[in-house]
């Protein structure tokens, strides 16, 4: 696989109908920018299966350097993600602990922020769309 070097794996979540709450959410607590959205109503292909009338087929957003996508999805309504949690490194305490607040907004500490032997600032959170975070300052090295 040394071939591929362009290769990238980005996180896809599919908000189940709440992408554009996700979006805005994103936006307030992270500074997220969003790149592109296009709704079902907008799309050239009208037989796919994918979002519908104003529901967000497909989006794109920047959360710092990180390129995330989102769909709306089949829109049901109750978005599911487990498995997986998304990690967002801060810079320093203040910066883990703002970042940590605002993404508990409607959500559940799973980890209140703590020092660890790996960050002097480690904290989890499900957010109000069930999206796992974890919010972590990186360990100095010596």
């Amino acid at each position: 696989m040394a071939d591929m070097p362009n290769m990238k794996v980005q996180p896809y979540l599919f908000f189940d109908g709440r992408c554009e709450e996700a979006l805005e959410f994103y936006k307030k607590a992270l500074g997220a920018e969003v790149t592109f959205m296009m709704r079902g109503d907008e799309s050239p292909d009208k037989g796919g299966a994918h979002a519908t009338g104003d529901k967000i087929m497909h989006a794109a957003f920047m959360v710092g350097n990180t390129l995330i996508m989102a769909s709306d999805g089949f829109a049901k309504g109750n978005p599911k993600f487990e498995g997986f949690s998304l990690s967002i490194t801060a810079k320093d305490e203040a910066e883990s602990k703002k970042l940590f607040g605002a993404l508990c907004e409607g959500g559940e500490v799973t980890q209140a922020i703590i020092k660890t032997f790996f960050s002097p600032a480690f904290g989890m959170v499900k957010d109000k769309f069930g999206m796992h975070w974890m919010v972590i300052v990186p360990q100095e090295m010596a």
